[in-house]
């Protein structure tokens, strides 16, 4: 998950201000981050009960990107307050002990008082796997997202090119989508396949509501023939959502890194999720800074 894995030490003292963690989760069986109505499992409800146990006290979580139902993260970053002081290693250990098997904490570290999960995260990068065989997956079938038509990842490489840069990303916008400003500047794009998956790999100062998936979805139309390369550049011009075709399946999307100001005391991550990381470089694992800094307070997928 980290660049250099920080050691799980007893040596030292975290706590009585803001901390930060940074964790993973597979969200199958999850209703997205956020807190929903009693009996209905979210990662925010879990987390929370595990991380209050282990401070002795309430706490109020928040996340770098808010996660829809059935979407994972390699890599998410939380900060809360706590009054308690505990040691890395208790803090990782005691509240993965307290955690149900699909979460786990691997960081915590005190952050300045003014660090945000959210706000202070200058990208966020994701990973949209797709299996692309005759046939469905079936141990994996939560785990990507699965289509039989052959798909062109160079097309769709192609086509994706144009999302490049700062635009109204409005006909990739869910219906729902609460944030103020369709703009985002999306940093890269990349489609590759290996061997019997076709992996996008895109980061953006922030994403609308169902952003990614969306994106998917149409490039899909493209690698399958179904849509010509052009037509991507067509519907972002056009900023109607109506025109863009399918959301493509949650399950295969991951949440892979969150960028911060540098000395903002979070490890770096590597891009994941682990299954998928040898199939890229090492460079292409590793952080990629923003050439333009774009602080865009709200994201959601």
């Amino acid at each position: 998950m980290f660049i250099d894995p920080p050691a799980l030490t007893t040596d030292n003292a975290i706590g009585n201000g803001r901390v930060a963690m940074v964790f993973e989760y597979d969200g199958e069986a999850f209703h997205g981050w956020q807190y929903q109505k009693s009996g209905v499992r979210s990662v925010q409800g879990e987390l929370a009960r595990a991380v209050q146990k282990v401070a002795a006290h309430p706490v109020e979580l928040v996340c770098a990107g808010r996660t829809d139902a059935g979407v994972h993260a390699s890599y998410q970053v939380i900060h809360f307050h706590t009054s308690s002081v505990r040691t890395l290693r208790s803090w990782v250990m005691g509240v993965n002990t307290a955690l149900p098997f699909d979460i786990a904490v691997h960081w915590a570290g005190n952050v300045a008082p003014d660090f945000h999960a959210r706000f202070s995260a200058i990208y966020r990068r994701y990973r949209y796997i797709i299996y692309n065989g005759p046939v469905r997956p079936g141990i994996m079938r939560r785990q990507v997202s699965w289509t039989f038509r052959p798909l062109d990842a160079e097309a769709m490489h192609r086509a994706a090119q144009v999302l490049v840069g700062e635009h109204d990303f409005s006909a990739f916008r869910a219906a729902g989508c609460q944030s103020r400003s369709p703009n985002r500047y999306l940093e890269f794009i990349e489609v590759r396949r290996r061997g019997d998956y076709v992996i996008i790999d895109v980061q953006a100062n922030a994403f609308l509501h169902h952003m990614v998936r969306n994106i998917a979805g149409a490039l899909m139309a493209v690698g399958s023939g179904e849509q010509e390369e052009s037509w991507i550049h067509d519907i972002l011009i056009a900023k109607d959502r109506r025109l863009a075709g399918v959301t493509a399946p949650p399950f295969g999307l991951y949440l892979v890194d969150v960028g911060y100001p540098e000395g903002a005391g979070v490890p770096l991550g590597m891009a994941g999720p682990g299954f998928v990381r040898p199939w890229f470089t090492s460079d292409e694992n590793h952080p990629r800074p923003m050439s333009k800094v774009h602080h865009k307070t709200d994201s959601s997928e």
